[in-house]
């Protein structure tokens, strides 16, 4: 596992150490839980997940003088939407106690 990134393999491999279920069946639990989150989302609702955070689509509005890039050309934007999560009270109070790296970006 790489140590500035948690790939679903790595997710699976960690669940199934920690728990001793089958690897397959952890596979497929990853894989329903993640398909469910996609399609509640492309529903239009919202996912609270206690402790954790909050999933949600918004719409991010359309822009006639956005610009590529890559290119510079001048493009325009269609309103879409967009994924957000919004980490809950005990994550961001987890996170914002860890030390700070003085190499980090």
């Amino acid at each position: 596992m790489a140590d500035d990134k948690l790939t679903k393999i790595d997710l699976i491999e960690s669940v199934y150490l920690n728990t001793k279920i089958e690897k397959q069946q952890v596979q497929v639990v990853v894989d329903s839980l993640l398909e469910q989150l996609k399609s509640s989302l492309e529903d239009g609702k919202t996912i609270e997940l206690r402790g954790f955070g909050t999933f949600e689509k918004r719409l991010r509005k359309g822009r006639s003088k956005a610009r590529n890039p890559k290119t510079g050309e001048t493009v325009s934007v269609e309103p879409h939407y967009v994924a957000v999560f919004r980490p809950g009270r005990e994550l961001k109070k987890s996170i914002g106690n860890l030390p700070v790296d003085k190499e980090s970006k």
